[in-house]
């Protein structure tokens, strides 16, 4: 099988290393007055006004972001489906740019603010929404009617009868328009499919758990199946990950006929594509059910520590509701040089590593969390590795490494300057082992999910945060010899806001 077939994925990955991956063009070049239009487009297709309540309904988001989806029959209609798309991957601010005019900015971050993830919607009937297949336009808070009737078995059966599919109120398919993303960062979009599908995903679990709405992710099911079903050109755009949304007493019924799709969607001005792109997400397609059964076997990751840690501060209460957090979130742009203090860092850690339902592990997260600690009150300076079993850190050296921080950083003053910089590292090859090519959107995905967390808790702490790119194998050597073997899936900066002048 193909997907075994893991040489594909360590030649893209190889291959998109910076700084001098050969998948990748050193001398490229991106001006962002050629940023292709942010949104799909449907053109005469009949839609569905989205009702948007912004009103916390009381729960904080460092509580939302730490407790696991996992209720039963809690009732889901179109206002609370709303609520999940709004701040999942609505627009929640407007900003001014000179020269390039009012800019959309969205729920939760997209790498170069390029926002090339789609939601689809599949759902039987629910109050205010008849069953049906459609798409989110967060530019009109509206739903694209692709499809009428009861599709959700269809997915069920994409997913190898994946329990949860067959008895959710409704299914989210997040998608990636491969030219959206590669016109600015080439081959290495594909890395961004996962982190930007994984920040989205951070804030539709947080949302889904203040509503105490069951969600799971699911990563593995036939790719051809959801194509034909959302009616998609998979070198074009290509789905990503689902989401069960909610629970039902009863399994989704035989759906339909399925006819084929012809509808007329505006179109970039900007369609490169990148043929490394469409090769690693074919090797890493499932192309059947069986397929998909022999693929779903959960992994379990493996802590190595020494005997001497040092213990983590408390945990913060902060009350701001999850809502307010996700509207005031943003990608901080400027870090002061103020510490911040143990008991915050503790906090991001222990808020944003908790249990996530997914088809991959049953566990935390699979992602092994470094960090250089710049500017920590009540920590010394220095690397060190998380230890979540012990709620502990094992200090790996001593000393200043703001220089290192902002190098292993692609060279920016973003890592240098902010209090810690945290590295989300994979042991890849035993995931790949596990999983095949598919592992690689697994482990990538993993990582972002995590660092989406982040971001909410630390805006949570009144913090600033940024994910930021990285030389890969620099960061393996700077954390080595512990991190050996493991490769680099992700990377926050985290500290306190510059204020204005």
């Amino acid at each position: 099988m193909q997907n075994y077939e893991i040489e594909a994925a360590w030649h893209y990955h190889n291959g998109t290393k910076h700084p001098n991956g050969m998948l990748l063009n050193r001398f490229h070049v991106y001006h962002p007055s050629h940023r292709p239009v942010p949104y799909k487009i449907y053109k005469n297709i009949s839609q569905v006004n989205i009702p948007l309540d912004k009103t916390p309904v009381g729960i904080s988001a460092l509580v939302a972001i730490s407790r696991e989806n996992n209720y039963s029959h809690t009732i889901l209609d179109l206002w609370v489906l709303g609520r999940i798309l709004y701040f999942s991957s609505g627009i929640t601010k407007k900003i001014k740019f000179q020269g390039l005019g009012e800019m959309d900015f969205r729920a939760a971050s997209c790498t170069g603010a390029l926002y090339h993830i789609e939601i689809y919607i599949i759902c039987n009937d629910i109050p205010g929404l008849g069953a049906g297949v459609y798409h989110f336009d967060p530019k009109h808070m509206k739903l694209d009617t692709i499809r009428l009737g009861d599709f959700r078995k269809f997915i069920s059966s994409a997913t190898a009868e994946e329990q949860s599919t067959s008895q959710a109120t409704a299914i989210l398919v997040f998608t990636d328009v491969f030219s959206r993303n590669s016109i600015k960062y080439q081959s290495r979009e594909y890395r961004h499919a996962f982190w930007d599908s994984g920040t989205i995903l951070a804030n539709t679990l947080a949302i889904t758990s203040a509503h105490k709405i069951y969600s799971k992710i699911i990563t593995g099911f036939v790719d051809s199946k959801i194509c034909q079903l959302l009616g998609l050109n998979i070198t074009e755009e290509a789905p990503i990950v689902i989401v069960s949304i909610g629970q039902t007493v009863q399994e989704a019924p035989t759906c339909p006929p399925l006819q084929e799709i012809n509808m007329d969607v505006a179109s970039s001005d900007y369609d490169i594509e990148y043929p490394e792109i469409n090769a690693i997400h074919e090797s890493s397609c499932l192309l059947t059910e069986a397929e998909v059964t022999s693929w779903r076997r959960q992994i379990t990751s493996e802590e190595k520590y020494s005997a001497k840690l040092i213990p983590l501060g408390k945990n913060i209460a902060v009350q701001e509701p999850l809502e307010k957090t996700i509207i005031r979130r943003g990608s901080t742009r400027k870090f002061s040089p103020e510490p911040i203090t143990l008991d915050q860092l503790s906090t991001i850690l222990n808020q944003t590593t908790s249990k996530t339902n997914t088809d991959f592990t049953s566990q935390g997260s699979l992602s092994d969390i470094y960090i250089i600690a710049n500017a920590v009150d009540g920590l010394e300076s220095g690397s060190y590795y998380f230890v979540k079993e012990k709620n502990s850190l094992e200090q790996l050296r001593k000393g200043n490494f703001r220089h290192a921080s902002g190098n292993l950083g692609l060279d920016q003053d973003l890592p240098h300057d902010a209090s810690v910089t945290i590295f989300l590292l994979s042991n890849l090859d035993k995931i790949l082992r596990h999983f095949g090519n598919r592992g690689y959107r697994v482990a990538q995905l993993d990582a972002a999910i995590t660092g989406g967390k982040m971001y909410l808790a630390s805006y949570a702490l009144g913090l600033g945060a940024t994910g930021l790119t990285f030389y890969d194998d620099l960061v393996i050597n700077f954390f080595s010899p512990h991190a050996e073997n493991k490769e680099t899936m992700f990377l926050m900066a985290i500290g306190k806001k510059e204020k204005p002048t």
